[in-house]
């Protein structure tokens, strides 16, 4: 530095002393050190995978100011300038920004007032026969959905549960769980419009037909098999049978990796098929439009029982000695 200045010194035929030299690359350094550090490096806790909100008519010092507070630049005096340099008047564009990586504030500036967002569409794929939780944490895993809460998603959904259509969505990454569920549900009434009508012609509820439709989605596979299957439940509620379903245990106990077990059978719940006649109070999945048409569309047939064997394959029985003899065959 001293060589630089003192050369800078020859060419202005002027012969500096030492100090005068110390003082000018001093105030270099310190120049230099203030540029870096307020607008060439980004803050050290700057929130990356994060939306910032800018609201709409908020005036320049608000922006700043709130930027500054919120980690996303070190100075607000350096934002506002590089803002009227990059837009004069224009001013900052309103809206949800994406901060996917640590910008200074040289890029902040030029993407607010660019309004450049960075906002691109997740893809995901709800699969059938999810439940809300399950739903829920499928979203959560999500990186891109960075406005997404877990909780808030199964608070708000529980009671929506059946309501919501498995199908593939493309959501902004600043969608809330409030928006993605009325998305769900509004697809939902698109696809089961024509079906509902069948369901009065079934002489059931909607409500009836969505929960035995849950039940089909998570108890056996294919399109035939859930016809033969609603025949034999909707047959056990009309002779005062219980449905004795397995399938809704995971959804009571929450626990998905492991195999029911006795006692799981004595749980005290309304959901509790051994326990309690009918139907559960409500769906435990959300199912596919097959499932429902499935459940509006019984087969009769002379069987009563019915077991899924270690590869889903499903084996009907017409007596309680026969569904023994398929128990001991296929699932011990």
């Amino acid at each position: 530095m001293f060589y630089i200045l003192h050369k800078v010194a020859e060419k202005l035929s002027f012969k500096p002393s030492k100090k005068v030299l110390t003082i000018a690359a001093a105030t270099f350094f310190l120049a230099a050190g203030f540029f870096y550090y307020f607008f060439a490096s980004p803050p050290a806790d700057f929130p990356v995978n994060s939306i910032y909100s800018i609201p709409e008519k908020s005036n320049l010092s608000e922006i700043a100011n709130e930027a500054e507070k919120n980690h996303i630049i070190k100075s607000a005096l350096a934002l506002k300038v590089l803002t009227i340099l990059f837009s004069g008047n224009k001013g900052v564009i309103s809206g949800d920004y994406v901060l996917d990586r640590k910008e200074n504030v040289f890029e902040i500036a030029q993407r607010f007032t660019d309004g450049d967002f960075r906002l691109s569409a997740v893809k995901i794929t709800v699969p059938e026969g999810f439940s809300v939780y399950d739903i829920a944490e499928l979203l959560s895993k999500k990186d891109d959905l960075r406005n997404f809460n877990k909780e808030d998603f199964i608070s708000l959904a529980k009671d929506k549960e059946g309501y919501l259509y498995p199908d593939t969505y493309f959501f902004l990454p600043n969608i809330k769980a409030k928006q993605i569920i009325e998305i769900m549900m509004d697809n939902f009434r698109d696809k089961v419009e024509l079906i509902q009508k069948d369901a009065k012609k079934f002489n059931k509820t909607f409500q009836e037909v969505l929960i035995m439709a849950s039940i089909l989605e998570k108890e056996v596979r294919t399109a035939e098999d859930r016809r033969i299957v609603a025949g034999i439940l909707w047959k056990r509620i009309k002779i005062g049978m219980p449905l004795q379903v397995d399938a809704v245990f995971p959804y009571i106990t929450q626990k998905k990796d492991r195999a029911i077990a006795k006692d799981d059978l004595k749980i005290n719940s309304p959901y509790n098929t051994y326990l309690n006649k009918g139907l559960p109070p409500g769906p435990i999945s959300n199912p596919s439009l097959d499932a429902i048409e499935s459940a509006i569309n019984p087969k009769e047939t002379k069987y009563l029982f019915y077991i899924s064997d270690k590869k889903g394959i499903t084996h009907f029985a017409s007596t309680l000695e026969e569904h023994n003899k398929n128990i001991a065959r296929y699932l011990r």
